[in-house]
Parts: structure tokens; sequence; C-alpha cells
């Protein structure tokens, strides 16, 4: 089934692309939340126009994001979690979490579906947690967990 995609969806493409999904995925997933559009001939029209705005947005929001990945790799984001004896964790340390404490921080607001978490975070210490800003800019936030009781 060929789509146009309207708003950006991970793994798939950005708004404007054409893609090919499996007919149950774009009937039953993408048309009915509003990810995407049937492809038609006078949809072509609307393809352009939101290229056309994407670039344009792009282009001012390229250098915006390089600012931001330059405070974020600034940053140091102290996290407080329970944690037993041995600094293991009750429970993990989640993408909502690191962006609740970016932004005590000080950090920008970020969309938790962009944070990049390892595996998961179990214990106290130093962790690297990376963040896709746009498309071509990825940031590295350094995340020390801290132990409470």
């Amino acid at each position: 089934m060929k789509l146009i995609l309207t708003q950006d969806v991970s793994g798939l493409g950005a708004p404007g692309d054409i893609v090919e999904v499996a007919d149950g995925f774009g009937r039953n997933f993408l048309v009915p939340r509003g990810f995407a559009m049937k492809a038609t001939k006078g949809a072509e029209k609307q393809i352009a126009g939101i290229k056309r705005a994407r670039e344009i947005r792009e282009a001012h929001s390229l250098a915006d994001a390089k600012a931001i990945a330059a405070d974020l790799a600034a940053l140091t984001v102290t996290l407080p979690a329970r944690a037993g004896e041995g600094g293991r964790l009750f429970g993990s340390i989640t993408a909502a979490d690191v962006v609740k404490a970016v932004k005590t921080a000080g950090g920008p607001t970020l969309d938790k579906r962009k944070v990049l978490l390892p595996a998961s975070i179990k214990a106290v210490g130093s962790h690297q947690i990376g963040v896709r800003i746009s498309p071509e800019v990825d940031a590295k936030i350094t995340l020390e967990v801290v132990a409470t009781k």
C-alpha cells in the first residue's frame, strides 16, 4: 500500500515522504491515527507543499538543533533515585525521568520519544544518554544517578 506520511514516523520517514507499507499497517494504524494518507494523484500537489514547508523549517531548525546539542553536551544532569545496598536501584530510570531531570537542571524541554536510553539504567553512577534532536543532529547527556534513601 502506498501512503504519504503527514507526520514524522520513527523508522519510516518524515512528512511528505511516499512510503510503501503492508496493507494492514497502513489501514489499521497509520491512516486512522492521521500519520499518513493514501497516495493519490491529487495528493502529489500536497506533497510538494509539505516538502517545501519542511525544507524551510529544517534550514532554520538545523542551526537551532546544533545550538541545543551544544547546550546539552555542556550540561551534567543529576538524578536522585531510590537505591539499595551496592548502588542497585529500585526500578529503573525511564526516558520521562531523564526529560524531567534535564528540565530541572536548566536544560531545554525534550521529547521523551527522542531520548535514546541504553538497555536500562539500574545502578547509580555516571551514564551517557543519547538524544535525537533532529534527523541530522544527535546529542549526548551525562546523567549522574545518585542514591537516596
